[in-house]
């Protein structure tokens, strides 16, 4: 079920009400979470239910196990493997399986000559699999390093692997954070559930009119890349970059909003991403529930930044090349983790100092010369980067920046895509003066938002342009990791 579908709109109501008003007991209330999650997560396909079922039972008994054999250091580290290598073969099958019989057919036949015939299969991928997927492994990983106790009760942690807002596309919850929240009961909060669905309606204006619009103009223009000019591909590369951003950041602050109706606070995934004066700031403040997984579940792990140099150096190309890889079976999503990669370390290798004691421009309208310069270059490199993301193949990569280079900037009068760049800059004010917020609907601290007449011109105002400007209909771009 998708959250901008006709379906969601009668689905969430109906959930409200039978939540709070039916299911009043906590365990009736995870429960219900589980079986409506389900309802959910089947309306796509009922069939891969039985793939998170099976994910979820793997990880709670071996939660189980981890904690019963806690003081036998050997099977309990041949535990918490078992469950790593089964969820990690359950997706690697559904989401490599092809990649890697292609790739091993042509390295055989180019290399030795040998033809091993390996047959390709159609496997249709499950929408939300490296979601759920990493989610319940950092909940045995975390048993395993004592940084919480394992749950003997299978609804709540069913809930927590399941729960519907964030099931497809996040954000990766934590077990510490999560799973708490299902074992204590809940209370209806007035205000965090207003304040929920403020974030909701301007998840979907991001979703239903910046990203859906920029996706229409990119797709329509994008698979003749190689006839345009510079400035074209230059202006496609920028409407992508707001097309992913939006429609991303637009699902997390539905799916953020949606919880905080009913009493479940979830983790922040974006932070204005593209304000950030760097790009490892960039990815303190993008999809931060996934590349903090990565640090703690693999950066850290393999020494972090408390190495040498050259150790540090290799340990941030492991996490990107694998980051890269998560997002989906393609050389592109490699060549994107190595690409990022590199700038990390360019400023490892230098020293430079990426961590800011506050966000830019703090306290004032406008950002200085050297903020804005900064802000200028990491945006340019995020765009370089998301059209490689964008690409379908590495040498598609290689024609679109030669493309960009050989043809002469001035061939377009650029007058296509000018709405939505109108669309993009209004947008990016907004997000701007609202930088210091959780999202961009939550009013400061101002006597004048204290009028519910001028709460009440925002939401229809919002309501407005969302019913007036919404794109064609796109489905999530995270839905195919």
């Amino acid at each position: 079920m998708l959250f901008n579908s006709i379906e969601f709109l009668f689905f969430l109501p109906l959930f409200f009400i039978l939540y709070w008003f039916v299911f009043k007991e906590r365990r009736w209330q995870n429960f219900f979470v589980v079986v409506a999650s389900y309802i959910f997560y089947g309306w796509w396909e009922w069939r891969f239910l039985a793939l998170i079922i099976f994910t979820s039972a793997c990880s709670f008994v071996s939660g189980l196990l981890l904690e019963h054999y806690d003081t036998r250091p050997g099977l309990k580290k041949m535990i918490g493997a078992a469950n790593i290598i089964i969820n990690l073969a359950v997706l690697g099958f559904f989401k490599y399986y092809n990649f890697f019989v292609d790739n091993l057919n042509v390295l055989m036949n180019n290399m030795f000559g040998c033809e091993l015939g390996l047959l390709t299969m159609h496997i249709i991928l499950p929408v939300g699999i490296s979601f759920y997927t990493f989610q319940a492994l950092s909940y045995s990983i975390d048993v395993s390093r004592h940084n919480i106790r394992a749950t003997h009760d299978p609804i709540e942690f069913f809930a927590y692997i399941s729960f519907f807002p964030q099931l497809v596309a996040g954000p990766i919850e934590r077990a510490t954070n999560l799973l708490p929240q299902f074992q204590r009961a809940r209370s209806f909060d007035y205000r965090q559930a207003v304040d929920g669905m403020r974030q909701m309606l301007w998840g979907f204006l991001k979703k239903l009119v910046v990203a859906d619009n920029c996706a229409s103009f990119v797709n329509s223009y994008w698979d003749s890349y190689s006839s345009l000019s510079g400035a074209m591909l230059i202006l496609l590369g920028v409407l992508f970059t707001f097309q992913i951003y939006c429609d991303f950041s637009g699902y997390s602050d539905i799916a953020i909003g949606c919880a905080r109706l009913l009493g479940i606070n979830l983790m922040r995934n974006f932070n204005y991403p593209y304000f950030s004066r760097s790009i490892p700031e960039f990815w303190r403040r993008w999809h931060i529930s996934l590349t903090t997984w990565f640090r703690d579940y693999i950066y850290f792990p393999l020494g972090g930044s408390r190495v040498s140099k050259f150790i540090t150096i290799r340990n941030v190309f492991i996490v990107w090349a694998i980051s890269g890889l998560w997002h989906g079976a393609n050389w592109t999503f490699v060549c994107w983790g190595v690409f990022h990669a590199l700038i990390l370390n360019t400023y490892n290798l230098f020293g430079i100092s990426t961590k800011y004691g506050n966000d830019v421009a703090c306290g004032r309208l406008l950002p200085s010369k050297k903020e804005f310069l900064q802000m200028a270059l990491t945006f340019s490199l995020a765009v370089i980067g998301w059209i490689i993301f964008r690409a379908d193949s590495i040498a598609q990569v290689y024609e679109y920046f030669a493309s960009m280079i050989k043809n002469p900037f001035v061939g377009d009068t650029l007058k296509e895509g000018v709405d939505e760049l109108i669309i993009c800059t209004i947008f990016i004010l907004v997000e701007w003066l609202q930088r210091d917020k959780q999202h961009a609907l939550q009013f400061p601290c101002n006597r004048i938002f204290d009028y519910r007449f001028v709460r009440w011109a925002i939401y229809y105002a919002v309501l407005y342009v969302i019913i007036s400007y919404s794109g064609a209909s796109q489905t999530f771009i995270y839905f195919q990791f």
